[in-house]
């Protein structure tokens, strides 16, 4: 069991309170709030060691490069990669993923060849392939979902052929919660020769990551997610792959040498890390990292699991209230998302901000998957570790404030 006092006591923002009532922060699917130790350790740099890396020879280059390397290896130690070199930080899971497309599948993926990915879909892990479908002749194939937002896995075999030269999805959608069979998607690529790209935004936050078990070729995610700063991400690669990839962007750092006439890359994973990187957001990414240990991610799923159950339960219940996403609670994360009839997401999601309710409405970058729900988008709330079953309760009782105020305009 999670200690919940002492947990919400470690962010500060959790005592807000927003248009006269407490916030109730229920927004965690786009960005996670930080706690102390994490704003601790962003200050710390700036305060002692703030200086650029690896280039100088004094004491601050030393300490702050330490930082970087320090972070990188505890984020390898997290997802349970086989080295630390095998971890790039990028500004975000997005541009992990353009990186990929922009540097491993521009040089790898001709034209009429094939990639796989879902219905599920993020924008981020559908443009960098439309754009490259678009440049290259590169054909894209979807794995539909069901009715009820799982994917329709029966679909898989028929999309994966001799053409398929990348299977791209992500792990947990943003938009309902769907947990996806990560490693059954995994193999069934791999019979087909298919490299494999994971986008574990929605996943490593919440629930226990081992890149060696789902032996992927490519995992992303963002540490603002996770308690951690905006403007660090993680692109995890195999090592091989990384080592043939050419850099995505040129500068300081990603070179060993420079003449007038041509440069030679760095060594990994430096050479796809071009110019002064997040120095701090890596610091204090560690101090997020340290900071889910020590609460532990199956306390963090079982407590997640506990609240979207009391959601889904008293959701279901409201006449008029649509909740989409799996029924079985053992396939769906800490998101529920949901419309009211007759209510547009965006006067739902005004309307609880009102009672301090903090929740996302619209298509969550998620247009397609909401064109294929039948719904120009939802409303959704999210949950983490410092989110309590009154704070549940409290949404309910905004939502039928909300539903009482509309109701006459909506008859």
């Amino acid at each position: 069991m999670i200690d919940l006092d002492k947990v919400r006591a470690d962010f500060p923002i959790l005592a807000r309170r927003v248009r006269g009532k407490p916030l109730v922060y229920l927004d965690n699917a786009a960005t996670s709030q930080k706690p102390r130790q994490v704003i601790a350790a962003l200050v710390d740099f700036y305060q002692n060691h703030n200086a650029n890396i690896h280039r100088g020879v004094h004491t601050l280059s030393d300490e702050a490069t330490a930082l970087v390397e320090e972070a990188r290896r505890k984020v390898a130690a997290f997802i349970r990669a086989p080295k630390p070199e095998t971890i790039v930080f990028t500004r975000n899971a997005t541009e992990s993923i353009n990186l990929v497309a922009r540097s491993w599948a521009a040089a790898n993926v001709r034209a009429g060849e094939e990639i796989v990915l879902t219905e599920l879909e993020h924008h981020s892990n559908l443009v960098p392939w439309q754009q490259l479908s678009a440049e290259r002749g590169v054909v894209l194939k979807f794995v539909p979902i069901l009715a009820d937002g799982t994917l329709d896995l029966s679909a898989l075999p028929a999309l994966l052929g001799r053409k398929t030269k990348l299977v791209s999805f992500t792990a947990a959608s943003n938009a309902l919660g769907t947990l996806v069979p990560v490693e059954a998607i995994i193999r069934a690529a791999r019979a087909v020769g298919a490299r494999v790209l994971v986008d574990a935004s929605q996943w490593a936050p919440h629930r226990q990551l081992d890149a060696r078990a789902w032996d992927a070729d490519f995992i992303v995610f963002s540490a603002h997610k996770m308690l951690g700063p905006t403007g660090i991400g993680v692109l995890y690669g195999r090592e091989e792959l990384l080592a043939e990839m050419p850099p995505f962007l040129g500068g300081g750092d990603m070179i060993s040498r420079v003449t007038l006439r041509g440069f030679a890359p760095n060594v990994l994973p430096h050479k796809f890390e071009a110019g002064t990187p997040n120095i701090a957001g890596a610091a204090a990414f560690a101090a997020a990292l340290d900071y889910l240990g020590a609460v532990g991610l199956s306390r963090i799923v079982e407590h997640e699991r506990e609240l979207t159950r009391r959601a889904v339960k008293a959701l279901s219940a409201e006449p008029g209230v649509t909740v989409y996403g799996p029924d079985d609670l053992a396939r769906r994360g800490g998101v529920v998302s949901f419309n009211v009839e007759g209510l547009h997401p965006h006067d739902v999601g005004t309307a609880l901000d009102l009672e301090g309710v903090a929740v996302r409405a619209g298509h969550h970058c998620c247009q397609p998957l909401m064109a294929r729900l039948g719904v120009g988008g939802t409303v959704r709330a999210s949950f983490y570790l410092y989110n309590s079953s009154e704070e549940v309760d409290l949404l309910l009782a905004a939502l039928r404030k909300a539903i009482s105020f509309f109701r006459p305009a909506a008859a």
